[in-house]
């Protein structure tokens, strides 16, 4: 099994930053660009991979009142992750992502999955950047 995961703080309020995150529609805007989530009948998702052309059933699950998003396989158990949102004051606020992979065959390895975790997370800051200015203007 190999675990990974990445935090990168954002300047917006806890509750903005995951009410982007969680936004079921605009998941491929932070997402890692390879994927895409069709949302079936929540919790039941399917992700597509743009690499391997296969769409796979996962899950995802929004838990507001802890501002957790986690997700992972349906029926192989190939992988799972979560995102965690946390104020830090001052109206900022800390983002981790955490991905487990039980198959090897799934992970694309440290440097490819650091990669995408760093990359989701700046694009995440950029659309919530993008809300709040909208927001203020």
């Amino acid at each position: 099994m190999a675990e990974y995961e990445r935090s990168r703080t954002m300047p917006a309020q806890p509750e903005h930053v995951f009410d982007q995150a969680a936004n079921v529609s605009q998941l491929d805007a932070w997402l890692p660009q390879a994927l895409h989530v069709d949302v079936e009948d929540p919790p039941a998702v399917t992700v597509h991979e743009d690499s391997s052309g296969q769409d796979m059933p996962a899950l995802l699950r929004s838990e507001p009142d802890q501002m957790r998003l986690e997700w992972g396989t349906r029926e192989q158990g190939s992988y799972a992750g979560w995102l965690q949102v946390a104020g830090i004051g001052s109206g900022a606020s800390e983002v981790t992502v955490h991905l487990s992979f039980f198959d090897e065959g799934h992970d694309p390895g440290e440097q490819a999955v650091c990669y995408a975790l760093d990359d989701s997370l700046m694009r995440l800051e950029e659309q919530v950047r993008m809300r709040t200015e909208n927001a203020a203007g």
